[in-house]
């Protein structure tokens, strides 16, 4: 078929049609089939090298498409705009998957649709090995093509450097770039330092084109531009690191992001210019280019990616706040430890009041949206006063901790130190977890029983009756209701508040929240200096806290509303406030529940509050882990780790060795 191929070309020289039949050659039958591939190509490679007429019409054609079909947009990193939004560039895949577009064959980049037909092209080309495709490059010979093809190739590659160092200058000129970094204003813009050295090169580069001897075009000059694009690299990481002090955006992140991408484009590009005339020094980059422009192609119009790698760049904004939050719910002494046992403790009495408010409000019968309100308000506001009182709900913690501990992952590398530290904290944060729900039941409970019995006796009559109790103890059960899928559905809703938290956390630093607060004459007028420096100050570190707990009261008081209105058996099974259910429950039956009974109870309260916990940590650290791409070796290397470690020492899990502690006030 190959043999056919050329000599239909020779016949009749069609480029187009002769790539795309040798692409359908060596494509295998099934794309992880690459050892198939890479034989076809090696085959290909001989072909060429025995007969050089053939090798002479695969280059020229390939030269021919890239000087004659319009190549530049190609080597751009971006088959559409750089500055298409989120939604935007959603609906144009969509509708693109359905109907693709048409193909004008005078651009090279609509040709390559026709080149790489299949969406799996991608996974056996980048699987290929680099020196194979590197034989092929030696094989068809481009030193020996026309010098006219040649020049039109490179005048299309300068082309396309020219318009990524026009993107690159643009954006460094976006007012929220600025806003982050006013340096750029202040001093010389390497973002525009590099446009103008790029520049200049091309003039001199159009003064030299008429000279035969090309080693005198100006190469040192490319040096220089890859300096300057180095040091734009370097204020696009700052700019990370400082996000998270300070705070970022969609719209930063989406523009630091292009230019990143554009950043390293440009530098290939660069790279291929200054060895076009050494073949052998230009094969790795070509090669690092041709793969890129494939995967490329292959998903243009892929949605899955489009939505990760937006979400990935959303989870790393919420995330690097939460996980400073996160720290504060991992103890290291045992000070700390007992510490936030109190504190949960708290939690568990006001958590008591709020179960029994829910039960007043379930008793009022009122329609489904006024009940839905009030019990969100209910939880939220609890939540929130929670928070106030410095007290901790244990179920909180997870998409919190998460985030740290994945933020921990990130610094951590193969070094024995590094994720020795990191599996101490995993040890730290577990055992924090399960203080706190003891001490949030701990109380939840008796609390719950005295409310009860201080009804009864002004009232004359049980707070609750003994259907309800029933009731109450059912909806529990774990294997004969829905107590468990309910409680799952809770760990969604404490995940969902994680990232509510973090996001007004970076609101309230990005946007500047307590500093507008600062400066509202009337607020100053009714509140005073004094008194509206300290609300602002404390909006500026508990924003993200008071709105994760408000709509996290907000969900689960919503839940059973959307299971009513959509018929659907949607509820919450939250183990804090399903102990303190327990507890009116066994004081409205006054106590008459068997040995068995108690038991079965408890053991549905532990199986909610392990479901709540693994479902918010599991999604939270989950999130956590894309937003800053934990790679796979990481984590066996953790695993393999923490087991050790449980194994030699599981009393760590449970609580803080006596050594931490003293270690502790040695330091201070």
């Amino acid at each position: 078929m190959i043999e056919q191929a050329f000599a239909q070309h020779e016949q009749q020289p069609d480029a187009p049609k002769l790539i795309a039949t040798l692409v359908a050659e060596l494509r295998p039958t099934k794309s992880h089939q690459t050892e198939v591939a890479v034989k076809a190509i090696q085959a290909l490679c001989f072909l060429l090298n025995s007969d050089a007429n053939k090798a002479k019409l695969l280059r020229e054609a390939i030269l021919q498409l890239l000087a004659e079909h319009k190549p530049i947009s190609l080597y751009l990193i971006a088959r559409h705009s750089v500055f298409t939004g989120f939604f935007s560039e959603m609906r144009r895949r969509i509708s693109h998957k359905f109907l693709p577009e048409a193909i004008n064959e005078g651009y090279l980049i609509d040709l390559f649709a026709r080149f790489f037909t299949k969406n799996t092209d991608a996974i056996w080309v980048s699987a290929v090995p680099n020196e194979v495709w590197q034989q092929l490059i030696v094989a068809i010979g481009f030193q020996d093509a026309p010098s006219h093809l040649k020049a039109e190739s490179k005048q299309n590659l300068l082309a396309a450097t020219q318009v990524l160092s026009y993107r690159i200058a643009a954006l460094g000129l976006e007012p929220e770039l600025l806003r982050n970094h006013p340096e750029l204003e202040q001093y010389t813009s390497p973002f525009l330092a590099q446009h103008a050295v790029l520049s200049e090169f091309l003039i001199s580069i159009n003064t030299l084109s008429g000279q035969p001897d090309q080693e005198a075009w100006p190469s040192h000059d490319i040096d220089h531009i890859l300096v300057m694009l180095s040091q734009s690299s370097a204020v696009i990481s700052k700019i990370h690191r400082n996000s998270a002090q300070v705070g970022t955006s969609i719209q930063l992140t989406h523009i630091t992001q292009q230019m990143t991408k554009q950043i390293a484009r440009l530098e290939l590009l660069l790279r291929i210019f200054a060895s076009f005339d050494k073949p052998d020094s230009a094969h790795t980059e070509v090669v690092s280019l041709f793969k890129q422009l494939v995967y490329s192609e292959c998903h243009k119009n892929d949605v899955s990616e489009h939505w990760h790698e937006n979400m990935e760049v959303m989870a790393l904004r919420v995330t690097e706040n939460a996980s400073r939050t996160g720290e504060h719910y991992i103890t290291d002494s045992r000070p700390e430890y007992f510490g936030l046992m109190r504190s949960a403790m708290g939690a568990g009495v006001i958590i008591a009041l709020m179960a029994m408010l829910k039960i007043l409000l379930s008793k009022m019968q009122l329609a489904p949206l006024t009940e839905a309100i009030l019990f969100s308000l209910n939880y939220g506001l609890g939540f929130i006063l929670i928070h106030i009182l410095h007290f901790t709900v244990a179920t909180k913690q997870p998409a919190m901790t998460a985030a740290a501990i994945a933020a921990s992952i990130d610094a951590a590398d193969s070094q024995s130190k590094a994720v020795d530290n990191l599996v101490a904290m995993i040890a730290n944060t577990t055992r924090s977890q399960m203080v706190a729900i003891f001490g949030n039941v701990v109380l939840a409970i008796p609390v719950a029983m005295l409310l009860a019995w201080i009804t009864l006796l002004a009232t004359g009559s049980h707070f609750i009756t003994p259907d309800k109790a029933h009731h109450l103890l059912e909806s529990i059960d774990p294997f004969n209701s829905g107590a468990l899928i309910y409680a799952g559905i809770a760990g969604v809703c404490l995940f969902l508040s994680g990232l509510i938290a973090g996001y007004h956390d970076n609101m309230a630093i990005y946007n500047k929240i307590p500093q507008r607060l600062r400066a509202l004459s009337w607020l100053q007028l009714l509140l005073g200096k004094s008194l509206l420096a300290r609300v602002a100050n404390y909006i500026e570190n508990n924003l993200g806290a008071l709105a994760g707990n408000f709509y996290f009261g907000c969900l689960l008081g919503g839940m059973t509303a959307i299971g009513v209105l959509f018929g659907l058996p949607f509820d919450i099974r939250h183990i804090a406030f399903s102990s303190a259910f327990v507890g009116f429950a066994a004081v409205g039956l006054e106590f008459m529940l068997t040995w068995q009974a108690a038991l079965y109870a408890a053991l549905g309260l532990v199986l909610i509050g392990l479901v709540n916990l693994s479902v918010s940590f599991s999604l939270a650290l989950y999130v956590a882990m894309k937003s800053r791409g934990v790679r796979f070796k990481q984590w066996r290397l953790l695993i393999a780790r923490l087991a050790t470690r449980l194994n030699q020492h599981p009393a760590e899990f449970v609580l803080p060795p006596k050594k931490l502690e003293k270690q502790s006030g040695t330091h201070e």
